[in-house]
């Protein structure tokens, strides 16, 4: 879905990264999927970095339908990392976010309520959440900003600032063996959502798309 009133998407963001240099209310990336996000099933990869600290709140994914916000990742005032679909979250303590890249992945599946974040690697351990749940497709996804409604009530406190750079996105869970080989740098199945190397995107604000040198 492109977001209207935006120009054409971009293409591609191989060997880039997104940089977010400070908080706003108006700077974001909206992402555009390869295929419709009704969702049972996910893996949500990237690699994300940031000095905020301290009792912040912030926005790491945000995918949002016109009267829900369907599936958001954030990374809460206490320092826990929590993702939400569509209510009441669940929350992992992880190792801190940090001006030095994290290798973040999060799974969930709706058929057995299983889910857990991945860092560097590692998997958390297992959560049970929302059996039976699906998300709703013909939404948008942002990165740097959380919406309140469909594409408005914008907060600068909630904004992210640092760099996200290999964001890859399945419609179903990788095995262990994937998601490590992913963090390690090695090629696996293409993301059939998102796929960093071919991605559609489209900018607004101040947001930067710079070499990942």
């Amino acid at each position: 879905m492109t977001v209207k009133g935006f120009g054409p998407p971009n293409v591609g963001l191989g060997r880039k990264v997104m940089v977010f240099p400070y908080e706003t209310d108006f700077s974001f990336v909206a992402l555009i999927p390869q295929k419709e996000m009704g969702l049972r099933a996910f893996t949500l990869c990237m690699r994300v970095a940031t000095e905020l600290e301290g009792e912040q709140q912030i926005i790491l994914f945000a995918y949002r339908t016109t009267d829900y916000d369907e599936f958001n990742v954030w990374r809460e005032k206490d320092g826990h990392v929590a993702f939400y679909l569509s209510g009441d979250g669940a929350f992992f303590h992880l190792p801190p976010i940090t001006t030095f890249r994290t290798s973040l992945c999060l799974t969930w599946e709706s058929r057995t309520e299983l889910a857990a974040f991945w860092v560097d690697g590692h998997r958390s351990t297992y959560q049970l959440y929302k059996q039976g749940h699906t998300i709703r497709p013909k939404g948008t996804v942002l990165m740097g900003q959380d919406t309140d409604k469909h594409l408005g009530d914008l907060e600068t406190l909630q904004s992210f600032v640092g760099e996200v750079t290999d964001l890859n996105m399945w419609d179903y869970v990788l095995p262990r063996s994937q998601i490590q080989a992913l963090h390690y740098g090695h090629k696996i199945t293409k993301g059939n959502i998102f796929d960093w190397a071919t991605i559609e995107y489209q900018l607004n604000g101040n947001v930067m798309v710079v070499d990942d040198d």
